[in-house]
């Protein structure tokens, strides 16, 4: 766990802190579209929590993390960095867990703080009077967890692009060949998904299922990842 929190400090310290202009012009776009001009425009709707809305969390998170996950350990290794850092006493498990943890803790405190900003701007621009916040709240949770796990996924297989990636631009490339990939496959999954066995589940069995398979998604991606983070050999790449 110290080795754990030391990584953490360091990647808060590199990625928000230090992270120069776009540290802050990042998250102040997404805020901007997420809390402000998409709540402006669909107003009562944005808290109903439709379809539409669900979508628009998930694929932010997604392309938030997708934009510079690859700079996880291909960034560290162009910068001349990374053989500092694996010099050190920290444990290659502490060192991985710690740049996956920074991503996808921060994206997902960004995407609340957007969600609690668009409840204000709904209510302040749109509003008859009566405070409203969205409903059902059951729906708000599980689209955070949704997020949650949809941003564990990204980061722990942009993780593992970026452990064989020599540079930035290719991490890059290939997690978004991975990305586009991973869409098809889905499609081509839900399409094959008999209507008749769809339409005998309960939205809360779908739910629970959805949840359920990205969980296992997570599970092995970041297992595989972890595995595949060997010192020795990246000292040698």
């Amino acid at each position: 766990m110290s080795d754990l929190w030391t990584m953490i400090w360091k990647e808060l310290k590199d990625e928000i802190l230090q992270g120069g202009r776009q540290a802050f012009i990042r998250p102040l776009l997404i805020i901007g579209i997420m809390g402000v001009i998409l709540p402006w425009q669909f107003g009562p709707r944005w808290l109903a929590f439709n379809s539409v809305v669900i979508l628009v969390v998930v694929y932010v998170s997604f392309f938030f993390i997708s934009s510079f996950i690859g700079d996880a350990i291909a960034g560290e290794h162009e910068c001349h960095t990374l053989e500092t850092l694996l010099a050190s006493r920290i444990s290659d498990r502490a060192i991985l867990l710690g740049k996956v943890i920074i991503v996808v803790g921060y994206t997902w405190i960004l995407i609340l703080v957007s969600l609690l900003v668009g409840s204000v701007v709904v209510n302040v621009t749109q509003g008859a009077g009566v405070w409203t916040f969205y409903a059902p709240f059951g729906l708000l949770i599980y689209t955070l967890v949704l997020s949650l796990l949809s941003s564990l996924l990204v980061a722990s297989g942009g993780v593992l692009v970026s452990l064989h990636s020599p540079t930035v631009r290719q991490a890059q490339q290939t997690l978004a060949l991975a990305s586009l990939g991973l869409a098809v496959l889905l499609i081509l999954g839900l399409r094959s998904v008999p209507t008749d066995l769809i339409s005998s589940l309960s939205n809360n069995q779908i739910l629970f299922f959805v949840l359920a398979g990205l969980a296992i998604l997570d599970a092995i991606l970041l297992g595989i990842a972890l595995a595949s983070f060997k010192r020795a050999r990246l000292i040698l790449s």
